[in-house]
């Protein structure tokens, strides 16, 4: 033990008479193995081959070597720091790789910072087309593909009764009469555009006598005899085919028949019938419930496909007042003079039998003395008499008149003007 005591003195001894170069080179490398102990452990990587590990056992060897020169002591504690920390070297190399692969490792987790997971996609996923839409662009194809469809039928129809020709036909003839010509040809036309509908069409003229209720009815069913056959048209005339000494049940039972077999054979061939009812006003109540239950829309589809003209002078007198009462015609030429007249006539009708709640009322106004002359002179024409201005005005002058103002209308309108021309 005093051996070994006083050894460590003169080891000491030594190491002081060292330089200093050699003893801070000492404590440096002492600070450098405590700091690099605690912040990694240093491995030889597994895929190493043999000549770089002897080549690093030789590196070792060589720096135990110098380590020597000094002295015993040095070199004993040398030794055992090299067997505290074995793979200690100054080769930079594998510092250097210790190095990159740690900054490897920081830079991965670093790279693992991403927006989306590993697992999913970095692009956006593609948009999916819906089928609800490629549907409704069907079903937007084929309404529209209808509706053109029905535009044409509507022309073809249209084109079929000729229209268009009653309307000039009606203007040329009837005098005086534009709204009331205008509103029948709008309420054919709506009517006959479809050959499907959910209630017939009933027109009810009504006015004083001679304004050319009966001549309108006489034209339409010219008309629609020419486009359509004669079969298809029936003109029932009360005092004609129901006289005052025939049972009312016997004429319903007769008029029902009619309208039940044209109505039949019109649905077979696609056609619309018309019955033109002349003398209304005549009518007993018995055919009056029987045309209102024609009427109804709650039918078979063969009945709500005909076309109704009623033709009564229910309401004239009503109308007359109405005119007299405003002294100027060209208030039923204007939307609101019209709307007047029809808020007049239709308590009448309605008060007389239920079946005009579902027609359609058309207002025939008085004529005007001009109105009377033209009268005349179509009826030169059609006499083939040459039309005298001088003698017409003579034969309109013996007519009566309503006189209010500057204007004189009519009382019986155009009634006369045949008997007074087959007296010339």
């Amino acid at each position: 033990e005093e051996v070994e005591g006083a050894g460590i003195p003169s080891a000491s001894r030594k190491i002081a008479s060292l330089s200093s170069p050699l003893r801070a080179i000492i404590r440096l490398r002492r600070r450098y193995r405590v700091q690099k102990k605690g912040r990694l452990h240093l491995q030889l990587p597994r895929d190493k081959s043999a000549e770089i590990v002897h080549t690093r056992l030789l590196q070792r060897q060589l720096s135990l070597s110098r380590t020597g020169m000094y002295s015993p002591s040095m070199s004993f504690f040398n030794q055992t720091s090299f067997e505290s920390s074995q793979y200690f070297t100054f080769d930079t190399s594998v510092e250097q790789y210790a190095m990159k692969k740690c900054r490897r490792k920081k830079s991965r987790r670093k790279s693992r910072m991403v927006l989306y997971p590993d697992k999913t996609k970095r692009y956006l996923p593609t948009e999916e087309k819906s089928k609800a839409k490629r549907c409704l662009f069907l079903l937007m194809a084929i309404i529209f593909f209808q509706i053109l469809n029905a535009i044409e039928n509507l022309d073809d129809n249209l084109q079929k009764y000729d229209l268009d020709g009653l309307e000039k036909t009606m203007h040329r003839e009837v005098f005086g009469q534009k709204a009331a010509v205008e509103s029948i040809v709008e309420l054919l036309k709506d009517y006959l555009a479809t050959h499907i509908h959910n209630k017939p069409l009933v027109i009810s003229l009504n006015g004083p006598t001679g304004v050319g209720k009966s001549h309108v009815g006489w034209l339409l069913a010219k008309h629609f005899r020419s486009v359509m056959d004669n079969d298809f048209v029936l003109q029932y005339f009360v005092m004609h085919h129901c006289p005052s000494g025939v049972a009312p049940l016997t004429c319903e039972i007769d008029l029902s028949k009619k309208i039940s077999d044209m109505v039949t054979r019109a649905e077979i061939e696609e056609k619309t019938p018309l019955f033109i009812l002349d003398e209304v006003e005549l009518m007993s109540p018995v055919l009056l419930d029987t045309l209102s239950r024609f009427f109804e829309p709650n039918q078979t589809n063969e009945f709500l496909n005909a076309i109704y003209i009623l033709i009564s002078n229910i309401g004239g007198g009503e109308i007359t007042r109405f005119v007299i009462q405003n002294e100027s015609a060209e208030l039923l030429h204007q939307h609101r003079g019209a709307e007047e007249l029809l808020s007049i006539v239709q308590p009448v009708l309605r008060n007389v039998h239920p079946l005009w709640k579902t027609a359609d009322i058309i207002p025939f106004v008085l004529l005007e003395k001009t109105h009377v002359i033209s009268c005349f002179l179509e009826q030169m024409r059609r006499e083939g008499l040459y039309p005298d201005q001088k003698h017409i005005e003579h034969l309109a002058n013996q007519l009566s008149y309503y006189t209010t103002g500057d204007k004189q209308y009519s009382r019986n309108g155009c009634k006369q003007v045949v008997a007074k021309v087959n007296l010339q």
